[in-house]
């Protein structure tokens, strides 16, 4: 029996294409390149841009999305540039890219099973693997009806039908329906095991060090960062979704101080909502950090833009994860933010990075790929600060057996008075809060001084 042309599996490598957008009143896009990010993700997918076509219209035409007479003319620019295959840099319903197959006579990808394409080739961890199947299966499922009435308009294209091509029928349409449900549950059950787990490491983590993670749009250079800040380990490439996976190493930020930095996924602008359901614990993981950096390429014409789909997406996590552990029976509270003005070198001047100054205070220029410039001394400097917390005296007694400690304590703090009794000491010190708190952690008595 013939099997349905499954448009996940759909390959873009290498082939020519045509952008395509509906623009409509409350449409967030770059004006001055409206199609550029969808062409950076196309391209990033394989496929060469041959043809760019914008409609502006009030509201979408309900059965292609873009209107009759705009789709002749994208007819047009498909036979004149050689292009086999659209990509609409909308999520379209399957009722209309069927239509709009129907119509141009070639491939149509809409901008989900683009960025999908994109996630299932840069997957590389098991986890990740689960992850895009997951958010694949969640995007095919409803769409298994178009997918069988897709293969009979192919088939009947040319004219010819024969023994094996004519539709299935509603019986084996419920049975592909039954086999994507039981991969669902069975995908589900094996990414809670491994969640789960990585939740551990995560608590476990945070309550042993200060920890620090990195955030932003993709492309944004925040795995350049972090090879540049630690030992590394991160895949730093000029390509959109080039990390997939949160990685954590230490940061030495010198005097004998350290904190963990987490590499993260990136936003971008109209995430399918599947891959956010799928991808929300690796995500969220970043929102469990002592102190998120925001890395921004300020040296992008949709800065703008960027900045504002990045703080709605982490408000929104912000929300679910509160919820999450207030149904656990812990209280979330969200971490502080800096925003490093990241490429701030590639700026003609300094005008729009005063502008950025005045709109976020404390904002901090960089290089990520220059780890002595100002910036980033001023970066550790910041860093610091937070991990130390709010400088008070304080009383920290410990057994004069914890060496270490010690040493770290005498690094750290300005010790003011040291008193000895039966193998322990007590040191009248003046460091910050939390630094304090995670000596307390390790065993020490700590008790802040009445000033």
């Amino acid at each position: 029996m013939a099997q349905p042309k499954e448009r996940t599996d759909i390959k873009i490598q290498a082939e020519r294409a045509v952008l395509a957008a509906v623009h409509l009143p409350d449409s967030r896009f770059d004006e001055r390149d409206p199609l550029g990010e969808l062409r950076a993700l196309a391209e990033t997918a394989g496929a060469t841009v041959v043809g760019e076509l914008v409609q502006n219209r009030d509201k979408p035409e309900p059965g292609t999305f873009m209107g009759a007479g705009k789709l002749e003319e994208l007819k047009a620019l498909c036979l004149m540039t050689r292009a086999g295959l659209v990509i609409f840099d909308h999520e379209l319903s399957p009722r209309q890219i069927a239509n709009i197959e129907k119509i141009l006579e070639r491939k149509v990808l809409d901008r989900s099973e683009l960025i999908l394409d994109i996630f299932a080739g840069r997957a590389t961890t098991h986890a990740a693997k689960l992850q895009v199947e997951l958010a694949q299966l969640q995007y095919t499922y409803p769409r298994l009806r178009a997918m069988w009435d897709h293969l009979e308009r192919i088939v009947g294209f040319g004219g010819i039908g024969g023994i094996g091509t004519r539709g299935p029928g509603e019986t084996q349409l419920e049975t592909d329906r039954r086999i994507v449900q039981r991969r669902q549950n069975q995908l589900r059950r094996e990414l809670d095991a491994i969640l789960e787990r990585k939740k551990r490491e995560v608590r476990k983590r945070n309550t042993d060090h200060f920890t620090v993670g990195l955030v932003g749009y993709t492309n944004a250079g925040k795995s350049t960062l972090f090879n540049t800040l630690t030992a590394g380990g991160a895949h730093a490439n000029d390509q959109l979704f080039a990390t997939l996976m949160t990685r954590t190493r230490e940061w030495d930020l010198g005097k004998g101080m350290s904190v963990m930095l987490s590499d993260t996924v990136g936003f971008v602008r109209d995430l399918p909502h599947h891959l956010v359901a799928s991808f929300r614990a690796t995500l969220e993981e970043a929102t469990h950090a002592d102190l998120l950096l925001i890395v921004l390429d300020v040296s992008d014409s949709a800065a703008q833009l960027q900045y504002e789909t990045v703080q709605t997406t982490l408000e929104e996590l912000f929300k679910s994860v509160g919820a999450s552990e207030e149904r656990e029976g812990r209280e979330f509270t969200e971490p502080e933010t800096i925003l490093l003005l990241n490429k701030a070198d590639r700026l003609a001047d300094n005008s729009e990075m005063l502008i950025w100054q005045q709109r976020v205070p404390g904002a901090i220029p960089i290089s990520a790929i220059r780890p002595e410039s100002e910036g980033m001394e001023e970066l550790r400097q910041a860093v610091a600060l937070a991990a130390d917390g709010e400088v008070r005296e304080m009383r920290i007694t410990l057994p004069l057996s914890e060496a270490k400690a010690l040493s770290e304590i005498e690094h750290r703090a300005e010790v003011l008075d040291r008193e000895y009794d039966n193998g322990t000491v007590t040191l009248r010190a003046r460091m910050g809060e939390r630094a304090a708190q995670r000596f307390g952690s390790a065993g020490a008595t700590v008790e802040p001084v009445e000033e």
